[in-house]
């Protein structure tokens, strides 16, 4: 078996797939877990204005729905919008507010608590990078959802895709801190076919995607820090032929990132006893 081979059957990502059934399954999944689990009567998510936020919270937001009327019971979705100061996209994220329609919504300016954070290592010895000081701002806007989750008796959606879990293109215990991720085995076009029957405004999943952590580089485009295109990346995915060069990057970023899709190691997991 191919890396190329494991990293699909470990990603679970299909070469095609039926957008209806792909969105029904994703609502259920939310249903049937929320569900399952009583304690849990809302559902979290950070919403940014790009591609993957969007498509998590209409299908939160639908799921919920679903479950408020057929259970006669109080389930809400919660969308969080988590700005450091100003966001460039600000009408973006409003546009994805608008096609979400979610229950309710909280606005956490992570800026004081990052710089702070920042100035907190400076005083102790440390100086972190811009880069760095990227991860803190990722990290914050976990430990705000989860805050708000634990006070409406929430859990946490992550948006983790096929498409970004093969790159690790994640903050560990940032955005890739969450309870639950509903999106897990659709690449990137896939879930832009979902956005597209679900009447998503276009410009919401044909913009170019970008983290947009770093100060130095703002609005960096993901694909300029990755190094290779979404595009490729989806093909890579559906199992078909890619160039060699682009294959031996993709498959870099998988085996550096392991880590972050694994839990902690332990000596179990290190040792053969």
């Amino acid at each position: 078996m191919t890396l190329q081979q494991e990293v699909i059957k470990r990603l679970r990502c299909k070469p095609e797939i039926n957008e209806e059934e792909e969105i029904r399954l994703t609502i259920n999944f939310l249903k049937d877990y929320v569900k399952k689990n009583s304690f849990i009567k809302s559902l979290v998510l950070g919403i940014s204005g790009g591609q993957d936020s969007t498509l998590c919270g209409k299908l939160c937001q639908m799921a919920i729905t679903e479950l408020r009327e057929e259970t006669g019971e109080e389930y809400n979705f919660i969308a969080v919008r988590l700005p450091y100061g100003e966001q460039f996209d600000e009408d973006d994220c409003n546009d994805a507010l608008k096609f979400i329609n979610p229950d309710k919504v909280f606005t956490v300016n992570i800026k004081d608590a990052v710089d702070a954070s920042v100035n907190s290592l400076k005083v102790a010895g440390v100086e972190i990078t811009d880069f760095a000081k990227g991860n803190e701002k990722a990290r914050e806007r976990m430990k705000a959802q989860y805050s708000i989750a634990t006070m409406n008796k929430g859990i946490v959606v992550g948006t983790d895709h096929a498409a970004e879990a093969i790159t690790g293109f994640f903050t560990k215990y940032g955005d890739g801190g969450a309870d639950i991720v509903p999106l897990y085995r659709l690449n990137k076009r896939q879930g832009k076919a979902l956005l597209k029957m679900l009447d998503c405004p276009e410009h919401l999943y044909l913009k170019q995607p970008t983290a947009d952590l770093e100060e130095d580089r703002p609005a960096l485009e993901d694909e300029v820090a990755l190094g290779v295109t979404y595009n490729d990346i989806d093909d890579y995915l559906e199992g078909k032929e890619v160039p060699d060069n682009v294959k031996e990057i993709i498959e870099g970023h998988y085996l550096r990132s392991e880590h972050k899709r694994n839990l902690p190691v332990t000596v179990f997991d290190f040792y053969n006893i």
